[in-house]
């Protein structure tokens, strides 16, 4: 019976670099049964129906290499699996999420095939692969598919499981500097960058420098604006007030017009501005008060609300507040203006990536007091051409970063110096923010702990500013790169032994060691747990670990075949050797060759400033050494066998063995280390030379004085 179905059979997430990628992905297998034999030139209508619902395929570039490659691929002809992994692809660019990677690949038997894609999060590209399957056979069938919901889908996942678009554009700028990071605890925006004693910490747009002082103080505006005060830094008079009553009395003393806002508000919430009467004070203060745990009263600036970020003892972006409006037509309400004119922007809506907030009148009790203001309620309807004011405040849209005065960025670098935060949020109301503020009356009105950086990411009018960068750069100054010195070993046989014995040499040299392997996890020789820990738990705990100055991360090819490393890039990649697996066989490694292109991964994320420890002696092996970005050290048994030879020739370094001893060799040059019957573990069993050949050889990459790695070498023990 003929069966023309894709079939997903298995669906694995790899985190870390993998055979694939050095990118999270998705790998699944697939079985596309009798479709093997209906490639997409043989299904009528097929390619046209796929870019109709998926114009944008268009720009994949595919095996061509040149814009609209896949889609001639579809019309030459192509199999479901690789039009699966473009689909699963173009949905997820749909939906917002940056991926670009993808490969689709023939195993084991006619049909099968295996279906590789980049992913931001497990889930989402769970789901994708899903929908891409539900598309691309509704496309064969000539079914309809409903594209906007399966996008919409994917996007409401984004939302809910992504980082936000602050916390991303920070990791993205790391990324650029090479600096690695790890998601915190789940699906928030905690996250670590880099790894273990060097590592830094972000929540959004605070860091582990925001001072929970500072949050204090920048969360109490009448303190901040006392502190500011003190300092000689321009803020409207104002004070607290605890009813109604009380505010209308301030109000008399301090002046009219003025301003009523909440003690402890954010994004302009419950401020009433340009208020001029008893009626209007007191209405605010209610409104003041619902919104926080206390209300002040202040002295209104005229001018216009600008917000000026500072990152480190810099002003890194400014934008200027513009007032939200409607224009009357003489037909709808102004609650129908607003739907139409303002919330209809989509720039404004509930998501993270929308800089904007919808307006709704019945939830926003200032913007009636605004209108009344101006004489209308909710339900009027203004004449046409009539311009009517709905919020004063909370709409920074235009980017206007090069023309702040030198004077009015130093003001507001001096206000969050004086707060005491890292990243601060400055608002300055000013009529020309290119003046001086004492010229025009200007003054600082609030300053905001974990602002959003999302109004200077994607301003509406203007530039877009490196607030990522800027963050980045004052947590790593360019000479740091959130890196401890981190060995990675992998290979067929006696991974545990060489990651045991370099994590000793590090020990010897001064290093406060993490040590994963399948013996456990330990810290400094304290056992952190007793299970196997040669896998991506275990190397992630150890590089979790603030106290840990150096790592040694075991993983067999097993754990790098179904997770990926635990690590990014490593300053020493161990191989120790390569031998054919039978156990693979269940995850489609069938023989030597495909076994290379599982373990060749430990020598690809060599750092171009590290080195790759490879087997002289096993001819796989040998052949990753072309493989590694940085320096390559052979080991072997054979002192002087051509790979040794040749490699020594080109100025490389090697480790072998020479009547006896073990010496470490480069050009013309060689230098005994130590006799072989001196070393405890291969006087027990010979077996065990290599092993501490490709130790001794990662402690010289290392840099380890070659007293310590003999000392090292001989009094070895066991991994703690």
């Amino acid at each position: 019976m003929s069966k023309k179905d894709i079939e997903i059979l298995e669906v694995r997430y790899l985190r870390g670099p993998s055979m694939w990628t050095y990118t999270p992905i998705i790998e699944a297998v697939v079985d596309i049964h009798d479709l093997e034999d209906f490639p997409s030139n043989k299904i009528p209508g097929f390619p046209e129906r796929l870019v109709a619902w998926l114009p944008s395929l268009m720009a994949h570039t595919c095996s061509p290499g040149v814009p609209g490659g896949f889609v001639m691929r579809l019309h030459e002809g192509t199999w479901p699996a690789h039009i699966l992994e473009h689909i699963t692809i173009e949905l997820q660019n749909l939906a917002g999420m940056k991926v670009t990677f993808g490969k689709a690949r023939e195993v084991t038997r006619r049909s099968l095939y295996k279906v590789v894609f980049n992913t931001m999060h497990e889930q989402i590209g769970r789901r994708a692969l899903q929908l891409s399957r539900e598309l691309v056979l509704a496309a064969m069938e000539d079914k309809p598919f409903d594209v906007k919901a399966a996008v919409a889908e994917l996007d409401d996942m984004a939302y809910s499981l992504c980082l936000g678009p602050s916390t991303q554009c920070i990791v993205e700028a790391a990324a650029k500097r090479k600096i690695p990071h790890i998601r915190l605890l789940g699906d928030g925006n905690l996250v670590q960058l880099g790894y273990g004693a060097a590592q830094r910490r972000i929540w959004t747009a605070e860091t582990d420098c925001t001072s929970a002082i500072a949050e204090g103080i920048a969360g109490d505006k009448d303190m901040t604006k006392r502190l500011l005060g003190y300092s000689g830094v321009p803020t409207p008079d104002g004070r607290v007030v605890e009813s109604a009553a009380e505010a209308w009395e301030a109000a008399q003393d301090i002046g009219l017009p003025v301003v009523v806002k909440p003690g402890d508000g954010n994004r302009g919430r419950g401020v009433s501005t340009n208020l001029h009467s008893q009626a209007e004070i007191e209405t605010a203060w209610k409104i003041a008060d619902d919104e926080g745990s206390e209300v002040i009263v202040e002295k209104f600036i005229a001018g216009i609300e600008h917000r000026l970020l500072v990152i480190g003892g810099k002003l890194v972006a400014a934008a200027r507040g513009e007032e939200a409006t409607v224009l009357g037509d003489g037909q709808h309400t102004v609650r129908e203006l607003v739907e139409l004119q303002i919330n209809s922007d989509p720039r404004r809506g509930t998501e993270l990536h929308q800089p904007l907030e919808l307006i709704d009148l019945d939830k926003k009790p200032q913007a009636l007091l605004q209108l009344q203001q101006q004489g209308f309620e909710a339900d009027s309807v203004p004449a046409e051409g009539q311009r009517v004011v709905v919020l004063r405040n909370g709409n920074h849209t235009t980017d206007i970063t090069h023309l702040v005065h030198p004077g009015n960025a130093a003001t507001a670098v001096l206000a969050a110096k004086i707060v005491g935060l890292d990243i601060a949020g400055v608002d300055i109301v000013a009529q020309d923010i290119a003046k001086p503020l004492a010229e025009q009356g200007g003054a600082i009105v609030e300053v905001n702990a974990g602002p959003s950086l999302l109004m200077h990411l994607k301003p509406a009018v203007g530039e877009p500013q490196p607030v990522g960068e800027a963050i980045v750069e004052s947590l790593f100054p360019r000479t740091a790169n959130g890196r401890i010195p981190l060995v990675g070993v992998s290979g067929s046989r006696g991974k545990t032994r060489v990651a045991g014995l370099v994590a000793r040499l590090l020990r010897l040299s001064g290093k406060y060691v993490g040590l994963a392997c399948s013996k456990g996890v330990y810290v400094n020789r304290r056992k952190l747990q007793s299970n196997d820990g040669a896998n991506y738990a275990g190397g992630e705990r150890v590089l979790l670990n603030r106290s840990v100055t150096a790592a040694v991360v075991e993983q067999d090819p097993l754990s790098i075949l179904t997770e990926g490393l635990a690590y990014d890039r490593c300053d020493v990649g161990v191989v120790t050797n390569l031998d054919y697996d039978p156990a693979l066989a269940q995850y489609h490694i069938h023989d030597a060759e495909q076994m290379f292109n599982v373990l060749r991964t430990q020598i690809d994320v060599v750092l171009p400033s590290g080195t790759g420890i490879l087997n002289a002696d096993d001819p796989k092996v040998v052949e990753m050494a072309e493989l590694c970005d940085g320096e390559v050290i052979f080991f072997s048994l054979n002192a002087d066998s051509h790979v040794v030879r040749e490699h020594r020739g080109k100025g490389g370094r090697a480790v072998i063995v020479r009547d006896g001893r073990i010496v470490l060799a480069r050009d013309g040059d060689e230098k005994g280390l130590a006799e072989l019957a001196a070393i405890p573990l291969v006087a027990e069993r010979a077996e065990e030379t290599a092993n501490v050949l490709a130790a001794i050889a990662a402690g010289w990459a290392l840099n380890i004085d070659t007293a310590l790695i003999k000392s090292g070498a001989q009094t070895f023990g066991s991994p703690g």
